[in-house]
């Protein structure tokens, strides 16, 4: 058999014709990507206006040539629009890429570059050698010594022993938001080196995961993703550049070699499992890292671009919907497929639970850009019997002003409450206006959701995220501080309804850091007890701070990182948090979700202001109570919010239960109180005498008594 030899350095034209003339079996169309056979494995890729197709086969993950290039004949491996050979003699670990040949006509959409390497859409595995450069993926000329390549993956090596994902009931998670290797890149994270910033790192965190008490993780982007997607001399960090929707970002492997990442996360997946914590990846099918028509071509441009990108009516441009420069054309068939094939890919051979879907509603607009009433792609996705039971929460908004929140379509959506975030930031700031916002948050968001005959846990209830403020910062900085982004602080989002508490950034002012803890306290404690699925950001039960910068997308330093010395020096949140987690986490009765109108009923629901049942809605306004049975335990509970400069006194209501017996109040919560008063057991918070309570400013508190066999209604 010939060999092509290496690529000499010079023209395309010098390139060999590669290996023909039937060498090569022809192979099988279905299934796309590089599958693994008893004697070889097939390839098949689709390309439908490519002229020659060619499989790159390279010796090793830091080769900067290929050892045998593989010219595919038109009449032989091709069907329909698929590209396919059968290569007897390789296996798993086998590095290769594609390099497609076709016509340049911008004006048809049509970019093909025969000197671009290119990654399998459907590579389950991706090397990146020591060599990667992302401007020789942009600039004219090969790219062959820089480029990313496929590695061949059999995905059923792996003894899963047994495990399953956890399909935990949504009125029962609490998620906690994170970053792979955020959570253990620190040199004061206490695990080993070689492991720092890995999943094998997080999997030595998992008892602070279960101390703390969340049941669900949410990971930032590990799709393998361009590190180099970033200003100059940054790094990206958060992940937002996909290259590849089925395979582990290599980079989080604290083991060498392409096959050993994919075990390090199944390794992860299943010691989260084994604690009982769910896995919930963030999922980038909106754009891809190649930008805009002069950035890199890294696989999906160079292969069918018009097939996979939104173009505007000038086919030479691209749609951007996202922000990031281009916007995949998610309802076409062959992307619809990619996308439901990397789903069901990722839960069936990774175990995952469930997926957060980045700027969710791109996935709505059709080929022209515009939305869909129901688009296929999302019914597909919510229909597929492989994903029935896992957890698909839309970030329901575009970066182009279209926005669903309470809108987006399908049955089994949860969707990111971008509402919950700003009312309640703003009651707590004490901005006007902002009571009637805050009481339909604290109950499910009915304004939003009371419609659709759905669970209160449809709203994802977060005042923080990976995109903004961390909850230190929300209650330290006035404005954003991005200018170790380089973008001159012209980044991140101007209107963020934070409030310093009287010093911009850091200080040693103790009744500032007073201030600042308790209004902590106060947003933890709305976000946790408020009806919906809650959401916390990494590090935000220690204070983490990133010094202002609301938009640390390219920070891989100390800005983004967790400090675990945070978990000594702020304890008092550690413990506040967790024992409100342990409060949403603690099972139902009947363990059968609730319509959130049925569960509003059954609450039985009384608003108040100081004075019982007389709310005040005005826009002065600065205080609230609520009084409510809860259905987890048979409690009744009494909460009062003060975002108020002064203490105000609240009435109580009667302690005489529906059957005329006195059930005690007690204080569970004051956020007033230092720690460990401010929130305890229930069985041991101590009772509460009198009438009435007095809240102190800018503070919460949760009273609570036995509620069986009913809640009194003494109006006064």
């Amino acid at each position: 058999m010939n060999r092509a030899q290496n690529r000499p350095t010079g023209d395309a034209d010098t390139w060999p014709a590669g290996e023909t003339d039937g060498q090569i079996c022809a192979g099988f169309s279905a299934p796309l990507g590089a599958t693994v056979r008893d004697d070889g494995v097939n390839f098949s890729v689709f390309a439908k206006d490519a002229t020659e197709l060619d499989i790159l086969l390279f010796d090793d993950e830091q080769s900067t040539a290929p050892t045998r290039v593989i010219r595919l004949d038109p009449y032989r491996h091709r069907t329909y629009h698929y590209w396919h050979a059968f290569v007897p003699g390789i296996g798993p670990g086998q590095v290769y890429a594609y390099r497609a040949h076709g016509p340049v006509a911008p004006e048809r959409g049509v970019w093909f570059d025969r000197d671009k390497v290119l990654l399998d859409p459907y590579g389950k595995a991706v090397v990146v050698p020591t060599t990667y450069d992302r401007r020789c993926a942009a600039l004219p000329g090969d790219n062959v010594a820089t480029a990313m390549r496929s590695v061949v993956v059999d995905p059923e090596a792996y003894d899963w022993e047994g495990d399953t994902p956890l399909r935990r009931p949504a009125a029962e998670t609490v998620i906690y938001e994170m970053h792979v290797r955020g959570f253990t890149r620190n040199p004061n994270s206490g695990v080993a080196e070689v492991k720092r910033g890995t999943y094998a790192g997080l999997i030595d965190k998992i008892p602070y995961l279960c101390d703390l008490g969340i049941n669900a993780v949410e990971l930032l982007p590990v799709f393998q993703f361009d590190p180099q997607g970033a200003p100059d001399e940054l790094v990206n960090h958060w992940g937002y550049q996909p290259v590849s929707f089925f395979a582990p970002h290599h980079a989080y492997a604290s083991a060498p070699g392409a096959l050993a990442v994919l075990d390090e996360f199944r390794d992860m997946v299943k010691a989260l499992h084994r604690a009982d914590i769910e896995v919930i990846l963030d999922v980038v099918f909106n754009h891809t890292a190649e930008g805009r028509p002069d950035e890199p071509t890294f696989c999906y441009r160079g292969l069918a671009n018009d097939f996979y990108y939104l173009l505007e009516p000038d086919k030479s441009r691209y749609a951007d919907f996202s922000g990031c420069g281009n916007a995949l054309n998610a309802n076409q068939p062959i992307v619809r497929r990619l996308i439901l094939d990397s789903l069901r890919y990722w839960v069936s051979e990774m175990h995952v639970d469930g997926f957060r879907f980045d700027l969710a509603s791109i996935l709505a607009r059709d080929e022209t850009g515009r939305p869909r009433s129901s688009p296929p792609v999302l019914w597909d996705i919510e229909s597929d019997p492989v994903l029935a039971g896992t957890k698909l929460i839309a970030e329901a908004w575009d970066a182009a002003g279209l926005y669903q929140v309470g809108t987006f379509v399908g049955d089994a959506w949860l969707e990111w409450n971008g509402r919950f975030r700003d009312d309640v930031r703003r009651f707590i700031k004490g901005e006007r206006g902002a009571v009637k916002g805050l009481a339909a948050r604290l109950v499910g968001s009915p304004d939003i959701y009371g419609q659709q005959n759905r669970e209160a846990e449809q709203s994802v209830n977060f005042v923080t995220s990976h995109d903004g403020f961390t909850l230190n910062d929300l209650v330290s900085y006035n404005e954003k501080h991005n200018d170790a982004n380089g973008e001159n602080n012209r980044d991140g989002a101007d209107d963020n309804h934070s409030w310093n508490c009287g010093i911009e950034g850091p200080t040693t002012d103790p009744e500032v850091e007073a201030l600042r803890t308790r209004q902590i306290k106060n947003l933890l404690t709305l976000n946790l007890l408020a009806a919906g699925m809650p959401m916390l950001v990494m590090g935000d039960e220690v204070r983490r701070t990133q010094r202002g910068n609301n938009n640390a997308y390219c920070q891989d330093n100390m800005i983004s990182w967790f400090d675990w010395d945070l978990v000594e020096r702020h304890a008092d949140i550690h413990r506040f948090a967790a024992r409100l987690i342990r409060y949403h986490t603690y099972p139902m009765g009947d363990g059968l979700p609730l319509v959130l109108n049925e569960l509003l009923e059954r609450a039985e629901i009384e608003w108040h202001g100081v004075w019982l049942y007389r709310p005040d809605w005005s826009d002065d306004s600065h205080s609230l109570a609520i009084s409510l049975r809860s259905l987890r335990a048979e409690v009744c509970l009494h909460g009062m919010v003060n975002a108020y400069w002064e203490p105000l006194s609240f009435e109580i209501p009667s302690t005489l239960s529906s059957t005329g017996e006195s059930s005690p109040w007690r204080r569970w919560v004051d956020t007033a109180l230092p720690s460990p008063d401010d929130v305890g057991p229930w069985h041991t918070a101590p009772p509460v005498d009198g009438s009435e309570y007095t809240v102190q400013p800018r503070s919460v508190v949760v009273l609570i008594r036995d509620g069986s066999p009913g809640i009194a209604h003494a109006r006064r």
